[in-house]
């Protein structure tokens, strides 16, 4: 697919989407890479602009450039954004109760503490995400390493054999101690490549992945 018919189907497809005021975003492509530029009225709009442009076949890579810039209308004090923040996070049954702590700053709500699992750091961001009048969020819960993960990389392509059929083995997967895990090769699209670090994050002792997956798309 060429650069030109892909920025297009991005454009089709960012104006389809009912949850998402696209008249201000801006689209380029130059060999695959994507960047979104120009504005949202909101940072859960920003987050689903960067899901859409995801979906789309031949998009390799994404440079999310938005600004959020909320109506006068939608915006709220930092105090409140922190009442609400702490409030949603509390009512979570994915979160450990008293685990995260919330700082609120010009509209950013910074997360801190320590978790067990990424599902639970992953699902206190997620939690506030969509709180009104906040510009983005900055999570900086810290995992707490279970075991020592000396057969990480086993587990993984354990996990791999399991949930990413044909994966495994174009797999690269390097494994630094404390549970610092790399991820290298080549897969079909990014459904794929979320399904190989979902993987990663799910095995006890991983505290870190860095996703270097390079997304193939191959031609029908």
């Amino acid at each position: 697919m060429n650069d030109i018919q892909l920025r297009q189907d991005i454009i089709e497809e960012l104006d389809f989407e009912p949850g998402i005021d696209a008249r201000s975003i801006g689209v380029s492509v130059a060999d695959g890479v994507v960047t979104l530029n120009g504005h949202v009225p909101s940072y859960s709009q920003k987050v689903d602009a960067e899901k859409v442009v995801w979906r789309i076949k031949g998009v390799k890579a994404l440079a999310q450039e938005l600004e959020v810039r909320l109506p006068e209308d939608a915006k709220v004090n930092d105090d409140e954004i922190a009442t609400r923040a702490a409030r949603i996070i509390a009512w979570s049954a994915s979160v450990p109760p008293d685990a995260i702590h919330v700082k609120v700053a010009r509209g950013w709500v910074t997360l801190s503490g320590t978790v067990d699992w990424h599902f639970q750091r992953f699902a206190a961001e997620a939690a506030v995400r969509r709180l009104t009048g906040i510009h983005g969020v900055i999570n900086n819960v810290q995992l707490r390493q279970a075991v020592k993960p000396e057969n990480v990389r086993d587990k993984i392509k354990e996990a791999l054999r399991r949930h990413v059929d044909g994966e495994a083995s174009r797999i690269r997967i390097d494994v630094a101690s404390p549970g610092e895990v790399t991820l290298e090769g080549d897969v079909g699209d990014y459904e794929e490549r979320r399904a190989i670090e979902r993987a990663a994050w799910a095995i006890p002792g991983v505290r870190t992945v860095h996703d270097k997956l390079n997304i193939q798309w191959h031609s029908v």
